[in-house]
Protein backbone atom coordinates (compact mmCIF):
# COMPACT_ATOMS: atom_id res chain seq x y z
CA UNK A 1 0.00 0.00 0.00
CA UNK A 2 1.65 3.27 -1.23
CA UNK A 3 1.52 5.63 1.82
CA UNK A 4 0.71 8.80 -0.63
CA UNK A 5 -3.05 7.67 -0.36
CA UNK A 6 -2.80 6.95 3.20
CA UNK A 7 -5.73 9.40 4.38
CA UNK A 8 -4.80 12.05 6.56
CA UNK A 9 -6.98 13.79 9.12
CA UNK A 10 -6.89 16.90 10.09
CA UNK A 11 -9.13 18.02 13.11
CA UNK A 12 -12.92 16.91 11.98
CA UNK A 13 -11.72 16.91 8.15
CA UNK A 14 -10.14 13.70 6.46
CA UNK A 15 -8.59 14.59 3.06
CA UNK A 16 -8.38 10.91 1.42
CA UNK A 17 -4.87 11.12 0.43
CA UNK A 18 -1.40 13.00 0.74
CA UNK A 19 -1.72 14.52 -3.09
CA UNK A 20 -3.04 17.69 -3.00
CA UNK A 21 -4.19 20.52 -5.55
CA UNK A 22 -1.78 23.67 -5.43
CA UNK A 23 -3.42 27.09 -5.41
CA UNK A 24 -2.98 28.56 -8.90
CA UNK A 25 -4.58 31.58 -10.62
CA UNK A 26 -6.90 31.41 -13.64
CA UNK A 27 -7.48 35.19 -13.98
CA UNK A 28 -10.81 34.15 -15.03
CA UNK A 29 -13.54 35.82 -12.98
CA UNK A 30 -16.35 37.61 -14.39
CA UNK A 31 -14.81 40.95 -14.83
CA UNK A 32 -14.28 43.33 -11.62
CA UNK A 33 -16.81 41.57 -9.80
CA UNK A 34 -14.60 38.37 -8.48
CA UNK A 35 -17.28 35.82 -9.05
CA UNK A 36 -15.94 31.95 -10.47
CA UNK A 37 -17.14 30.97 -13.46
CA UNK A 38 -17.72 27.52 -14.91
CA UNK A 39 -13.99 27.55 -15.99
CA UNK A 40 -13.52 27.19 -12.14
CA UNK A 41 -16.06 24.65 -11.99
CA UNK A 42 -14.93 22.52 -14.68
CA UNK A 43 -11.15 23.67 -13.63
CA UNK A 44 -11.40 22.61 -9.79
CA UNK A 45 -13.94 19.92 -10.48
CA UNK A 46 -12.13 18.14 -13.30
CA UNK A 47 -9.21 17.53 -10.15
CA UNK A 48 -11.37 16.82 -7.76
CA UNK A 49 -12.19 13.93 -10.28
CA UNK A 50 -8.75 13.30 -10.95
CA UNK A 51 -8.54 12.14 -7.32
CA UNK A 52 -6.71 15.18 -5.31
CA UNK A 53 -6.96 14.55 -1.79
CA UNK A 54 -7.44 18.37 -1.20
CA UNK A 55 -8.00 20.73 -4.36
CA UNK A 56 -7.43 24.65 -3.33
CA UNK A 57 -8.56 27.41 -5.18
CA UNK A 58 -6.19 30.30 -5.94
CA UNK A 59 -5.28 33.24 -4.57
CA UNK A 60 -8.68 34.70 -3.76
CA UNK A 61 -8.88 38.57 -2.60
CA UNK A 62 -9.55 39.36 0.73
CA UNK A 63 -10.31 43.68 -0.69
CA UNK A 64 -11.20 44.32 -3.95
CA UNK A 65 -8.23 45.98 -3.85
CA UNK A 66 -6.18 43.06 -2.69
CA UNK A 67 -6.45 41.76 -6.60
CA UNK A 68 -3.46 40.62 -8.28
CA UNK A 69 -5.25 41.45 -11.23
CA UNK A 70 -9.25 42.65 -12.43
CA UNK A 71 -9.73 38.90 -13.19
CA UNK A 72 -8.97 37.75 -9.99
CA UNK A 73 -11.39 36.29 -7.65
CA UNK A 74 -12.87 37.14 -4.37
CA UNK A 75 -14.42 36.80 -1.22
CA UNK A 76 -14.81 40.33 -0.20
CA UNK A 77 -18.68 40.54 -1.00
CA UNK A 78 -21.77 37.97 0.09
CA UNK A 79 -22.37 37.89 -3.62
CA UNK A 80 -19.78 35.61 -4.31
CA UNK A 81 -20.54 33.33 -1.99
CA UNK A 82 -22.78 31.41 -4.07
CA UNK A 83 -20.80 30.84 -7.48
CA UNK A 84 -18.25 29.35 -4.99
CA UNK A 85 -20.79 27.34 -3.08
CA UNK A 86 -21.53 25.49 -6.42
CA UNK A 87 -17.61 24.80 -7.04
CA UNK A 88 -17.08 23.14 -3.69
CA UNK A 89 -20.05 21.52 -3.28
CA UNK A 90 -18.94 19.52 -7.04
CA UNK A 91 -15.27 19.34 -5.42
CA UNK A 92 -16.76 17.42 -2.29
CA UNK A 93 -19.07 15.56 -4.30
CA UNK A 94 -15.62 14.27 -6.09
CA UNK A 95 -14.64 13.02 -3.04
CA UNK A 96 -11.78 15.55 -2.78
CA UNK A 97 -12.09 18.41 0.11
CA UNK A 98 -12.46 21.61 -1.35
CA UNK A 99 -10.23 24.98 0.28
CA UNK A 100 -9.53 27.94 -0.85
CA UNK A 101 -6.41 30.41 -0.11
CA UNK A 102 -7.03 33.84 1.04
CA UNK A 103 -4.53 36.57 -0.18
CA UNK A 104 -3.90 40.54 -0.52
CA UNK A 105 -1.53 41.32 -3.39
CA UNK A 106 -0.05 44.33 -1.45
CA UNK A 107 2.36 46.15 -3.54
CA UNK A 108 1.88 43.22 -6.17
CA UNK A 109 -2.00 44.43 -7.06
CA UNK A 110 -3.38 46.42 -9.97
CA UNK A 111 -1.25 44.97 -12.64
CA UNK A 112 -2.32 43.45 -16.31
CA UNK A 113 -4.10 40.15 -16.06
CA UNK A 114 -2.25 37.53 -18.46
CA UNK A 115 -4.93 37.65 -21.18
CA UNK A 116 -3.69 41.10 -21.89
CA UNK A 117 -0.07 40.29 -22.93
CA UNK A 118 0.87 43.25 -21.37
CA UNK A 119 3.29 43.25 -17.81
CA UNK A 120 3.45 45.74 -15.19
CA UNK A 121 0.92 48.18 -13.09
CA UNK A 122 -2.50 48.46 -14.70
CA UNK A 123 -3.36 52.44 -14.87
CA UNK A 124 -5.81 53.97 -12.68
CA UNK A 125 -7.56 55.47 -15.78
CA UNK A 126 -7.47 51.75 -17.11
CA UNK A 127 -9.12 50.33 -14.65
CA UNK A 128 -6.55 50.06 -12.08
CA UNK A 129 -6.06 51.17 -8.69
CA UNK A 130 -3.51 52.41 -5.78
CA UNK A 131 -1.61 49.90 -4.46
CA UNK A 132 -0.72 49.69 -0.47
CA UNK A 133 2.21 47.86 1.21
CA UNK A 134 4.03 48.30 4.29
CA UNK A 135 7.03 50.45 2.78
CA UNK A 136 6.74 52.71 -0.02
CA UNK A 137 9.49 49.86 -1.74
CA UNK A 138 8.55 48.82 -5.01
CA UNK A 139 8.35 45.17 -6.50
CA UNK A 140 10.67 46.13 -9.74
CA UNK A 141 8.94 48.25 -12.48
CA UNK A 142 5.74 48.20 -10.34
CA UNK A 143 4.02 51.50 -8.91
CA UNK A 144 5.42 52.24 -5.76
CA UNK A 145 2.99 51.63 -3.11
CA UNK A 146 1.62 53.91 -0.75
CA UNK A 147 2.52 53.00 3.16
CA UNK A 148 -0.42 51.79 4.99
CA UNK A 149 -1.16 53.87 8.06
CA UNK A 150 -1.64 51.88 11.32
CA UNK A 151 -5.52 52.24 10.98
CA UNK A 152 -5.30 50.34 7.76
CA UNK A 153 -3.24 47.61 9.10
CA UNK A 154 -5.56 47.17 11.53
CA UNK A 155 -8.25 46.66 8.64
CA UNK A 156 -6.31 43.47 7.50
CA UNK A 157 -7.36 40.72 10.17
CA UNK A 158 -10.66 41.69 9.77
CA UNK A 159 -10.77 41.67 6.33
CA UNK A 160 -9.51 38.20 6.68
CA UNK A 161 -11.70 37.16 8.92
CA UNK A 162 -14.61 37.97 6.87
CA UNK A 163 -13.58 36.55 3.99
CA UNK A 164 -12.93 33.20 6.16
CA UNK A 165 -16.78 33.48 7.19
CA UNK A 166 -17.74 33.98 3.64
CA UNK A 167 -15.59 31.22 2.97
CA UNK A 168 -17.06 28.84 5.53
CA UNK A 169 -20.69 30.24 4.32
CA UNK A 170 -19.93 28.98 0.46
CA UNK A 171 -19.03 25.41 1.87
CA UNK A 172 -15.21 25.17 2.01
CA UNK A 173 -13.51 22.33 4.36
CA UNK A 174 -10.47 24.71 4.97
CA UNK A 175 -8.74 27.64 4.02
CA UNK A 176 -5.13 28.41 3.46
CA UNK A 177 -3.71 31.88 4.37
CA UNK A 178 -1.66 33.37 1.80
CA UNK A 179 2.22 34.29 3.51
CA UNK A 180 4.08 34.02 0.51
CA UNK A 181 5.37 35.03 -3.34
CA UNK A 182 5.71 38.69 -2.52
CA UNK A 183 2.61 39.34 -1.33
CA UNK A 184 0.91 41.67 1.00
CA UNK A 185 1.71 39.45 4.14
CA UNK A 186 5.53 38.45 3.18
CA UNK A 187 5.75 41.91 2.20
CA UNK A 188 5.79 42.48 6.32
CA UNK A 189 7.48 39.44 7.20
CA UNK A 190 10.86 40.74 5.31
CA UNK A 191 13.22 43.11 5.94
CA UNK A 192 13.74 43.78 2.24
CA UNK A 193 10.52 44.77 1.71
CA UNK A 194 9.33 45.89 5.57
CA UNK A 195 11.54 48.88 6.69
CA UNK A 196 8.68 50.59 9.17
CA UNK A 197 10.04 51.52 12.33
CA UNK A 198 6.65 51.07 14.33
CA UNK A 199 5.49 47.75 15.98
CA UNK A 200 4.96 45.97 12.63
CA UNK A 201 8.41 45.99 11.28
CA UNK A 202 12.32 45.83 12.55
CA UNK A 203 12.74 43.08 14.69
CA UNK A 204 11.99 39.36 13.93
CA UNK A 205 8.43 39.85 16.68
CA UNK A 206 7.47 43.08 14.54
CA UNK A 207 7.50 42.24 10.98
CA UNK A 208 5.46 38.65 12.00
CA UNK A 209 3.05 40.74 14.13
CA UNK A 210 0.51 40.80 11.16
CA UNK A 211 1.01 37.23 10.41
CA UNK A 212 -0.51 35.63 13.59
CA UNK A 213 -3.05 38.57 13.97
CA UNK A 214 -4.44 37.05 11.00
CA UNK A 215 -4.89 34.00 12.12
CA UNK A 216 -5.61 34.78 15.28
CA UNK A 217 -8.67 36.61 13.62
CA UNK A 218 -9.57 33.39 11.29
CA UNK A 219 -9.29 30.88 14.10
CA UNK A 220 -11.77 33.07 16.21
CA UNK A 221 -14.52 32.81 13.35
CA UNK A 222 -13.51 29.86 11.69
CA UNK A 223 -14.74 26.53 12.69
CA UNK A 224 -13.11 24.55 15.29
CA UNK A 225 -13.35 21.31 13.30
CA UNK A 226 -12.13 22.80 9.82
CA UNK A 227 -8.48 23.65 9.62
CA UNK A 228 -6.24 26.19 8.58
CA UNK A 229 -3.47 26.22 6.23
CA UNK A 230 -1.19 28.90 5.61
CA UNK A 231 1.65 29.03 2.87
CA UNK A 232 4.92 31.29 3.61
CA UNK A 233 7.99 31.68 1.42
CA UNK A 234 11.13 29.67 2.95
CA UNK A 235 13.50 31.93 1.46
CA UNK A 236 13.26 35.28 -0.53
CA UNK A 237 16.42 33.98 -2.46
CA UNK A 238 18.26 37.13 -1.96
CA UNK A 239 20.88 37.94 0.17
CA UNK A 240 19.70 39.83 3.94
CA UNK A 241 16.03 38.24 3.36
CA UNK A 242 13.97 36.31 5.04
CA UNK A 243 14.75 32.60 5.23
CA UNK A 244 14.01 29.27 5.82
CA UNK A 245 15.47 29.95 9.68
CA UNK A 246 12.49 32.56 10.02
CA UNK A 247 9.96 30.32 8.84
CA UNK A 248 10.42 27.37 11.07
CA UNK A 249 10.44 30.43 13.85
CA UNK A 250 6.78 31.87 12.51
CA UNK A 251 5.67 28.25 11.79
CA UNK A 252 6.19 27.40 15.08
CA UNK A 253 4.31 30.02 16.49
CA UNK A 254 1.46 29.97 14.22
CA UNK A 255 1.14 25.90 14.97
CA UNK A 256 0.20 27.11 18.70
CA UNK A 257 -2.53 29.44 16.95
CA UNK A 258 -4.21 27.10 15.46
CA UNK A 259 -3.14 26.68 11.98
CA UNK A 260 -2.73 22.77 10.67
CA UNK A 261 -0.21 22.41 7.99
CA UNK A 262 1.95 24.78 6.69
CA UNK A 263 2.64 24.81 3.22
CA UNK A 264 6.27 25.76 2.70
CA UNK A 265 7.22 27.19 -0.68
CA UNK A 266 9.40 30.12 -1.70
CA UNK A 267 10.73 33.10 -3.59
CA UNK A 268 8.35 35.78 -5.25
CA UNK A 269 9.30 38.37 -2.99
CA UNK A 270 12.22 40.49 -5.17
CA UNK A 271 12.90 40.52 -9.02
CA UNK A 272 16.47 40.12 -7.51
CA UNK A 273 15.73 36.14 -6.72
CA UNK A 274 18.44 33.77 -8.44
CA UNK A 275 16.16 30.49 -7.40
CA UNK A 276 18.40 26.66 -7.72
CA UNK A 277 15.84 25.19 -9.36
CA UNK A 278 15.72 21.79 -10.11
CA UNK A 279 13.46 18.54 -9.28
CA UNK A 280 11.86 18.76 -5.72
CA UNK A 281 13.88 21.64 -5.18
CA UNK A 282 11.98 23.00 -2.26
CA UNK A 283 11.65 19.76 -0.41
CA UNK A 284 14.36 20.33 1.71
CA UNK A 285 12.38 23.79 3.23
CA UNK A 286 9.49 21.54 3.84
CA UNK A 287 11.89 19.29 5.91
CA UNK A 288 13.45 21.27 7.76
CA UNK A 289 10.17 23.11 9.07
CA UNK A 290 8.53 19.65 9.70
CA UNK A 291 11.99 19.16 11.74
CA UNK A 292 10.42 21.73 14.43
CA UNK A 293 7.58 19.37 14.47
CA UNK A 294 4.74 21.40 11.89
CA UNK A 295 3.04 19.45 9.66
CA UNK A 296 3.73 20.43 6.24
CA UNK A 297 3.09 20.10 2.80
CA UNK A 298 6.36 20.16 0.16
CA UNK A 299 5.17 21.60 -3.57
CA UNK A 300 7.54 22.79 -6.77
CA UNK A 301 8.78 20.68 -9.47
CA UNK A 302 7.18 17.74 -8.11
CA UNK A 303 6.46 15.80 -10.76
CA UNK A 304 6.73 11.69 -10.67
CA UNK A 305 4.93 9.29 -8.59
CA UNK A 306 7.64 7.56 -7.37
CA UNK A 307 9.51 10.87 -6.43
CA UNK A 308 6.38 11.98 -4.46
CA UNK A 309 5.79 8.85 -2.98
CA UNK A 310 9.62 9.13 -1.36
CA UNK A 311 9.16 12.30 0.03
CA UNK A 312 5.94 11.24 1.72
CA UNK A 313 7.38 7.87 2.78
CA UNK A 314 11.02 9.44 3.64
CA UNK A 315 9.14 11.96 6.14
CA UNK A 316 10.15 15.09 3.95
CA UNK A 317 6.54 16.28 4.24
CA UNK A 318 2.93 15.19 5.10
CA UNK A 319 1.41 15.92 2.13
CA UNK A 320 2.73 17.25 -1.51
CA UNK A 321 0.93 19.74 -3.35
CA UNK A 322 0.87 19.68 -7.44
CA UNK A 323 0.76 22.87 -9.60
CA UNK A 324 2.18 22.58 -13.29
CA UNK A 325 1.70 18.53 -13.39
CA UNK A 326 -1.69 18.99 -12.63
CA UNK A 327 -2.23 21.64 -15.10
CA UNK A 328 -0.45 19.27 -17.62
CA UNK A 329 -2.19 16.31 -16.06
CA UNK A 330 -5.78 16.45 -14.07
CA UNK A 331 -6.03 12.78 -12.99
CA UNK A 332 -2.69 12.83 -12.11
CA UNK A 333 -3.18 10.74 -8.85
CA UNK A 334 -5.52 8.22 -10.33
CA UNK A 335 -1.89 7.66 -13.03
CA UNK A 336 0.20 7.53 -10.09
CA UNK A 337 -1.70 5.21 -8.14
CA UNK A 338 -2.23 2.94 -11.37
CA UNK A 339 1.79 2.98 -11.46
CA UNK A 340 2.33 2.72 -7.64
CA UNK A 341 -0.05 -0.52 -8.08
CA UNK A 342 -2.38 1.11 -5.78
CA UNK A 343 -5.44 -1.09 -5.37
CA UNK A 344 -8.24 0.17 -7.18
CA UNK A 345 -10.55 -0.32 -3.98
CA UNK A 346 -8.01 2.10 -2.01
CA UNK A 347 -7.41 4.59 -5.13
CA UNK A 348 -9.77 7.88 -5.61
CA UNK A 349 -11.15 6.67 -8.88
CA UNK A 350 -14.59 7.65 -9.91
CA UNK A 351 -17.41 5.17 -10.75
CA UNK A 352 -17.53 6.83 -14.05
CA UNK A 353 -13.46 5.96 -14.60
CA UNK A 354 -13.32 2.98 -12.92
CA UNK A 355 -11.79 0.93 -16.34
CA UNK A 356 -9.16 3.10 -15.91
CA UNK A 357 -7.59 1.25 -12.80
CA UNK A 358 -7.74 -2.13 -15.07
CA UNK A 359 -4.05 -3.05 -15.63
CA UNK A 360 -4.00 -3.86 -18.96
Amino acid sequence: MSILFDPIELRGVTARNRVWLAPMCQYSATAQDGKPTDWHLAHLGARAAGGFGVVIAEATAVTPEGRISPDDTGLWSDEQIEPWHRVADFVRGQGAVPAVQLAHAGRKASTYPPAAARSGSLPIDEGGWETIGPSPEAFGPLAVPRSMTLDEIAEVPRQFAAAAERAHAAGFDAVEIHAAHGYLLHQFLSPLSNTRTDAYGGSFDGRTRLVTEVVDAIREVWPEDKPVFIRFSATDWVEGGWDVAHVKGLSSRVAERGVDVVDVSSGGLSPEQRISVGPGYQVPFAEAVRSSGVTTAAVGLITEPRQAEEIVASGKADVVLLGRAALRDPSWPLRAAHELGVDASAAPWPVQYRLGAWRR
